[in-house]
């Protein structure tokens, strides 16, 4: 009886009904959408830095990281790799060998970062294969290097052209010497796609004089949440002689950046709520004021209180669960474009961007913890909203409501 009264109640005033299904649906999409961008952009900024290069954890020689400079490398051999792939959560680990030095073609000459690392490894844990834009990837023992697309722009290189890197190596070795460009690579971040040159592991130890040596362990793991634990588990197996950084300390602006925005939504979406929630409650409000005849004409003969509660509750949350189940149908279709077609932002703000190391593209996420964790706040927050008219009727004098 209660839930033919209810549906019947809807829509005996339809506008009423209506304006307030379509204030849930526009918060429910407005908030699906801003969660969506939100997680879409920092997995994007996670990815262009974390995933393209840096691997989610690192492993050094103590002090490495304070000072990082060829002699401040270590030894590297198979009990090592070891140590390190026992644990299943693992995906890859990539050895590399870094240092700053000089490439030369003509008259220009640019600044660079020199990464020796082994071709397959690397490949399997930052798809670097896949972002090359033009020529083809190298081979373990080959003597050719890649080289990013903005640094090979800057030296007005193409593939198949050669390259003449110079600087220091181990021990303060001199390091000089000439290799063809087997390709050119693009990355997300501007920072990268500006500074790296890439060798095979072997060619690069030979040229920098350190046979055997490494600067880094790039560690892949399959779930980024447990990269606290996993870290802790490489700390105790290397022991002190070697430092385990993940990316959060390894880059701490972009960290604190993600942090700082996501500080920000939150206060976002805490204001969206709050629109949310008024709207609804001045629905309520203007329904509950309109129907006082109504409401004691139904207890004068002889409906519960309770009852006519319950009702006017029921007709608060079904009212809320078509919003809802309205905003997830809309939204649905625009986060799967915007995941497929992210944002390209220009201007100041990409520069903005730019600065902190990465493109300026802005993706949604396709997540169903999202759509899901919306659509249960806003009826959380109908059903708090529906518990004032419980409070209204259990107040009301049917002789002085028929009155008015």
């Amino acid at each position: 009886m209660i839930a033919k009264l209810t549906w019947r109640n809807l829509w005996r005033n339809r506008r009423r009904t209506l304006i307030t299904m379509s204030s849930v649906t526009f918060a429910v999409f407005l908030a699906i959408l801003m969660q969506s961008f939100q997680k879409g952009i920092f997995d994007n900024l996670v990815n262009n830095v974390v995933s393209f290069y840096y691997g989610y954890i690192q492993v050094h020689k103590q002090g490495y990281w304070n000072e990082q400079v060829l002699d401040n490398s270590f030894f590297y051999d198979d009990s090592l790799v070891m140590k390190l792939s026992g644990n299943p959560d693992i995906k890859g680990i990539t050895p590399r060998i870094e240092t700053f030095l000089l490439a030369s073609v003509g008259n220009t000459t640019k600044g660079c970062m020199l990464v020796g690392t082994d071709p397959v490894k690397e490949n399997l844990l930052t798809g670097l294969e896949a972002k090359i834009v033009e020529g083809k990837y190298f081979t373990n023992n080959e003597q050719a290097v890649l080289i990013a697309e903005g640094l090979a722009g800057k030296l007005k290189l193409s593939v198949d052209d050669t390259i003449i890197l110079f600087g220091q190596g181990y021990h303060g070795a001199m390091a000089a010497a000439k290799y063809p460009v087997r390709g050119i690579v693009h990355f997300g971040s501007p920072a990268l796609n500006d500074g790296l040159l890439y060798l095979p592991l072997t060619q690069a130890q030979f040229f920098l004089s350190a046979e055997n040596m490494l600067t880094s362990l790039a560690v892949g793991i399959h779930e980024p949440e447990k990269m606290p634990a996993i870290q802790q588990q490489l700390l105790s197996v290397m022991g002190k002689s070697y430092e385990v950084m993940n990316w959060k300390e390894l880059m701490p602006d972009i960290a604190n950046h993600i942090k700082a925005d996501g500080s920000s939504f939150y206060i976002f979406t805490g204001i969206l709520y709050l629109i949310i929630a008024f709207g609804i409650f001045g629905t309520i409000l203007m329904m509950t004021a309109e129907r006082q005849y109504e409401f004691g004409m139904l207890i004068a003969i002889g409906m519960k209180k309770i009852s006519l509660g319950k009702m006017l509750l029921f007709e608060t949350l079904l009212i809320t669960l078509l919003g809802v189940i309205l905003g997830l149908l809309i939204s649905l279709p625009f986060v799967f474009y915007f995941d497929k077609t992210p944002l390209r932002i220009t201007g100041k703000m990409a520069e903005a961007y730019e600065r902190f190391g990465f493109e300026a593209l802005f993706p949604a996420a396709v997540n169903s913890s999202i759509f899901i964790t919306q659509s249960l706040i806003v009826l959380v927050i109908a059903f708090l909203i529906g518990l004032y008219p419980l409070w209204h009727v259990s107040t009301i004098n049917p002789v002085l409501a028929m009155k008015k």
